[in-house]
């Protein structure tokens, strides 16, 4: 069965991103990008919530034609373009975007069916309402945390209405030297 694996920045306080949606403070550079890289191109299906789906859409697709293109925005943008696309949205219900499938309801029950077809890993980028919904209904099975060395105070929390307590194994953890530590954990099925 294939897993679901969520990539997810994350302040030192807990929050994925400032109270009005800013991810100025979240630190990217080569090393972190060729290391989440060595899981995302083993996957051929992304999840989004429809906020993180329209910023990806509006950016990947042309990522590589930029002048200033750098080898991570040619090679996540070649990706980007080549696989399987959900979107978890109620707002885009009925929308006929090629390579795209808009899951508005039965979440348990597609998400379920994607999980047992056969293919690689499938990875949620971003998307914290998606992932909340994903870990209540527990669905997700791999939580990377790339951990900022940045207190916000406040902002959209990373667990937010997860359904309880969730057992969580930690599998590895890896320091960058720009102070960003990254932690993998498995989701314990109970």
């Amino acid at each position: 069965m294939r897993k679901i694996i969520s990539f997810m920045h994350v302040s030192l306080d807990g929050f994925t991103a400032g109270p009005n949606g800013e991810m100025d403070w979240i630190q990217v550079n080569e090393d972190i990008f060729d290391y989440a890289g060595q899981t995302t191109d083993s996957a051929d299906l992304a999840i989004y919530g429809r906020v993180t789906y329209q910023m990806m859409d509006a950016y990947w697709p042309t990522a590589a034609d930029k002048p200033a293109a750098t080898k991570h925005d040619k090679e996540h943008s070649a990706w980007y373009k080549k696989v399987e696309k959900v979107v978890l949205s109620k707002s885009m219900a009925g929308q006929n975007i090629p390579k795209v499938t808009i899951i508005s309801e039965d979440l348990r029950l597609q998400i379920g069916k994607l999980k047992e077809k056969p293919g690689g890993d499938i990875v949620i980028f971003g998307s914290p309402s998606a992932v909340h919904v994903l870990i209540k209904e527990d669905l997700l099975d791999e939580i990377w945390l790339f951990v900022n060395p940045v207190l916000l105070g406040e902002g959209i929390p990373m667990f937010k209405d997860i359904g309880g307590r969730k057992k969580l194994k930690l599998l590895l953890e890896k320091r960058f030297p720009s102070g960003v530590v990254t932690v993998k954990y498995e989701v314990v099925k109970i």
